[in-house]
């Protein structure tokens, strides 16, 4: 294979599947350790990318929810997993899987296992031993990235030698940017628009609603959000809207002084993509100002990864800041990175704050900071109940940090500045889980918390087509706290179509072992083995990934024992069965 017409082409695809951009980030960095040895990425989201015939693909698959593959890579999946495809469809093909998840879950890596397995059953040949990222690493992801980069490289090296009077670029090297800036007269402006303003998928909104539904003295805000739209719009139950925030402007302003900026900050400036294997924010205009950059565009307030403050160490002039760039860097030093930087969630801005030495080319800004990327949030409302509008229930993230010090979520705190008559554009998407086909048959919300959020969607719709068997388990932690939407469903259950069932963790007496949504499906043991069993009826689980899922998929078994006189073998046979046949549907996140 090192020569001759089996050599390896001078190019090769890079393939990502992502939720919150860390295997974006992953497939930008082997792009950029395959131009090391003089390889060129085509790189590729999963969602955007046609087959064709490629005969060296490699893969950053991130796992979402409990073991779920992210929602860009559902439609390829899908596709893969045909039962017609002939069993040499890939002979040619020769891939790596690098897979980013958590060993706190249970499905660890789970997509990028199904993934690899399925390409070498379809004649595949894995160049390189799968890859498997682990949050819970000390060095987190990179704890296992690294390494596997570098076998990685090693194997693509002996299928394709370097070319005659080239070499290994070192790994140390300040790579070249992937933007050139130049500055332009504030008259070009207005011939440049962002790509979400033509594209299809997004639509033009008004707030009409943004009012907390939880108690004024309770520790949790959640909203209740609705939007107008000027046209009309298509979305199912299940679908999700996609929402690009905005930082603060004091957050803003106050970082452009740290790095410098601040003086030049409003100039119109034109930006080149120069390094195509090298990715950016999909929704960036062709010319905006620096401002604008870093308030939509570039996140100064995420947690930096390691490979930030390997490429900060370029730009610092201090010798004592290097000092401390150099140590967080060593293998020595990843306990002291940690705790420097993820233990007390440290932000971006706050970092430059105590690295002011530091001097960022213009160029380099989209090589340094991530991208501002938009956040996806389940719909809380029927289109046919509420045509050009959009619900949507969302949690405020804030919290402290161990340093005590206030935190609020970048694209919630941005929803929450937002006054009715604010506009915005918004992304509809297709969510990972559709209504049944067949209304006729009952069904059972699970949606604790936020994941009640769909739960609204699907029972909206159900009501207005005339279908009663409906049945909502709810959970929270006060009835009189933080029971979203009570009087909708008191109001469905007086009206016959809805069943509705809530579990309040916190309300019960001390030393009572606390109700959770699980234990009261366990209590309508028999009722859930009728609606789930003989009736046919489907089941819709949303809400946290974490212990939930598994307590409701027990509590099923558990009533598929009691009301259907299975054996434990058989219970968790027939909740396989409602998984394979789409009448357990799971939307859960971590």
């Amino acid at each position: 294979m090192s020569s001759g017409e089996d050599a390896l082409p001078r190019t090769l695809t890079i393939l990502y599947a992502t939720e919150t951009g860390t295997a974006q980030d992953i497939a930008d960095r082997i792009a950029a350790q395959c131009r090391r040895i003089q390889l060129t990425a085509r790189v590729h989201s999963m969602e955007d990318y046609s087959p064709v015939s490629n005969t060296h693909i490699l893969t950053a698959v991130a796992t979402t929810g409990s073991g779920k593959e992210p929602r860009a890579m559902t439609s390829l999946w899908n596709l893969l997993l045909r039962s017609d495809l002939p069993e040499d469809l890939f002979e040619d093909l020769h891939f790596a899987v690098f897979g980013l998840g958590d060993t706190a879950y249970e499905k660890f890596c789970w997509p990028a296992k199904l993934l690899s397995r399925r390409l070498v059953s379809l004649g595949a040949v894995e160049i390189c031993a799968r890859g498997e990222g682990d949050e819970q690493h000390h060095l987190g992801i990179d704890g296992a990235f690294e390494p596997w980069i570098s076998q990685l490289l090693e194997k693509l090296l002996l299928l394709c030698p370097l070319p005659p009077g080239t070499s290994i670029s070192p790994a140390g090297d300040l790579p070249p940017p992937r933007v050139e800036i130049t500055n332009l007269d504030f008259t070009g402006m207005d011939s440049f628009r962002e790509p979400i303003e033509i594209n299809t998928r997004y639509h033009k909104a008004r707030m009409t609603c943004n009012s907390r539904i939880t108690a004024d003295d309770w520790y949790q805000d959640v909203r209740h959000f609705e939007f107008e739209f000027s046209e009309n719009i298509s979305y199912e139950p299940g679908d999700v809207a996609i929402i690009h925030p905005e930082a603060s402007k004091t957050d803003v302003e106050s970082f452009l002084a740290t790095i410098g900026y601040a003086e030049y900050a409003d100039q119109c400036i034109v930006i080149a993509h120069t390094r195509a294997d090298q990715s950016l924010p999909s929704h960036l205009p062709n010319a905006t100002s620096l401002r604008g950059i870093f308030t939509r565009y570039l996140d100064i307030s995420a947690v930096p990864r390691r490979s930030f403050f390997a490429l900060l160490r370029h730009f610092v002039t201090d010798e004592l800041e290097k000092e401390k760039l150099d140590e967080f860097l060593s293998e020595e030093g990843a306990d002291d990175l940690y705790e420097y930087c993820q233990r007390p969630r440290r932000m971006i801005r706050e970092v430059m704050e105590e690295f002011r030495s530091a001097r960022i080319p213009v160029n380099y800004i989209f090589d340094l900071f991530p991208p501002l990327r938009p956040r996806q949030f389940s719909i809380a409302s029927s289109g046919k109940c509420h045509p050009r509008h959009i619900h949507l229930c969302v949690a405020v993230v804030q919290y402290r940090t161990m340093l005590k010090i206030p935190r609020r979520g970048i694209c919630t705190d941005f929803l929450t500045r937002l006054s009715p008559g604010s506009r915005l554009l918004i992304g509809i998407q297709k969510g990972l889980f559709t209504l049944s086909q067949s209304n006729e048959s009952p069904i059972i919300c699970v949606g604790p918390g936020t994941g009640v959020a769909p739960m609204r969607a699907i029972i909206e719709e159900r009501r207005h087509t005339g279908h009663k068997d409906n049945t909502l388990y709810f959970g929270c932690r006060s009835a009189a706290k933080d029971q979203h939407y009570a009087s909708e469903w008191a109001s469905y259950a007086a009206d016959g179509s809805l069943t509705y069932r809530a579990a309040y963790s916190r309300d019960g007496p001390e030393g009572v072992p606390r109700t959770y949504v699980q234990d009261i499906i366990r209590e309508d043991a028999l009722r859930v083995w009728e609606l789930l069993g003989p009736k046919g009826g489907s089941l819709y689980i949303s809400g946290s990934s974490n212990k939930m899922p598994t307590g409701v998929k027990a509590a099923i078994q558990y009533a598929a024992q009691t009301g259907g006189g299975k054996s434990e073998e058989e219970a968790q046979e027939f909740v396989a069965l409602l998984e394979r046949e789409g009448r357990l549907i799971e939307e859960c996140w971590s």
